[in-house]
């Protein structure tokens, strides 16, 4: 009995001890940053490439990783020995972690200057921002203080580091500070269900896709509707559920998602242009087309989202090769929504129903 009574106390010494370690370890863990990464570890995801590299044409595209929300955070490890990693280890036995944070259903995204990666979740009902800086996931959840997000989609970024959020279940666009604060809310009782976002810093317009009212409606930075572009139809200039936009070179491109096309717009005069993509059943084909995106050499990338692709077309509008395919394996789809690119032509896209963010580097070369 002795013999016993003094191994618990010796264990509840132990388990003290243990929990002060823990207690320590945390606090100092939490004011470590962690280093952004994409979990690109496998041979074989470092050899997808597009066009493959068994083709007979040079890859412009390579696999870069993925982004599934905290763990692609790791904090450096200083590696301990003797009683220090015994210690750890005790520590650890009494660290009960709460699970990750993870992406649910990614819907589109966008990368500031400072490298910050901003992400809509419909199904967390927030923005999930990657910050390298911080070293950190940060999750924003409010439109505006007391009002929730419901269903955030498009996203785009602003003067002096406001990030404008789509939410289509509130029929509003709002307008949050650099700290994710919401200052603003544009188009309430004017839109019906904003999707797709663009921002020309040139003029402090704000292009918005109003899906159900099929319309694009232009805003003042401060939220005064300026003008609307086009309306239901099949004409060129008109839209059938108009989905996501983005600015590039003095036009907008507008996926034009149940007429299966991408309009292209003079962004002064709001007159079409031409067309990328037809309706059709082949690769290449558009049935319906969500995300839409263009890198600094004019090609330009449109998420097929029935068949699982990414699809590459060259400034002239011909289409070059696809990306993806369905399936969970890296490198491809299932039911992916927007797609984006930043100054460095990493090409990010939305693969909504795994959960998480592709990411594809562009090589450069001749997209002719």
């Amino acid at each position: 009995m002795v013999v016993r009574n003094v191994f618990v106390a010796h264990l509840i010494q132990w388990a003290g001890m243990a929990l002060a370690i823990a207690l320590m370890t945390g606090c100092a863990a939490s004011g470590e940053r962690g280093v952004l990464n994409f979990g690109i570890a496998t041979p074989e995801t470092k050899r997808l490439t597009w066009p493959s590299k068994m083709d007979s044409e040079v890859p412009r595209y390579i696999f870069a990783g993925e982004l599934t929300g905290e763990e692609n955070f790791r904090v450096p490890q200083e590696k301990k020995t003797g009683v220090g990693a015994f210690l750890q280890w005790l520590a650890g036995l009494f660290d009960s972690e709460a699970a990750p944070v993870i992406l649910q259903r990614p819907q589109s995204g966008v990368v500031g200057g400072d490298g910050r990666i901003f992400v809509t979740d419909a199904s967390r009902q927030a923005v999930y921002v990657f910050d390298p800086q911080e070293g950190r996931l940060i999750v924003w959840e409010n439109a505006k203080t007391a009002i929730h997000f419901v269903s955030p989609a498009g996203i785009a970024l602003g003067m002096a580091g406001d990030v404008y959020v789509a939410d289509s279940e509130l029929g509003i666009v709002a307008r949050l500070n650099p700290k994710g604060e919401g200052v603003g809310i544009i188009g309430m009782g004017e839109l019906r269900h904003p999707v797709g976002l663009a921002f020309d810093t040139a003029t402090q317009q704000l292009y918005v896709a109003d899906t159900h009212d099929h319309d694009i409606k232009v805003f003042s930075a401060d939220g005064r509707l300026l003008r609307t572009l086009g309306r239901r139809g099949e004409k060129p200039g008109e839209f059938n559920y108009p989905t996501y936009l983005v600015l590039a070179r003095g036009e907008l491109y507008v996926t034009d998602t149940m007429n299966a096309r991408v309009q292209v717009l003079d962004i002064e005069s709001g007159e079409p242009k031409r067309v990328i993509g037809e309706r059709g059943m082949n690769v290449g084909n558009l049935v319906r087309p969500k995300g839409v995106a263009v890198d600094d050499e004019g090609n330009v990338y449109v998420v097929e989202s029935y068949y699982d692709h990414l699809l590459v077309f060259n400034k002239n509008g011909e289409f070059l090769l696809p990306i993806g395919g369905m399936g969970r394996e890296a490198g491809n789809f299932y039911l992916p929504s927007g797609v984006w690119i930043d100054g460095r032509n990493r090409i990010f896209v939305a693969d909504m129903f795994n959960g998480r963010v592709a990411l594809f580097q562009f090589l450069g070369g001749d997209a002719e």
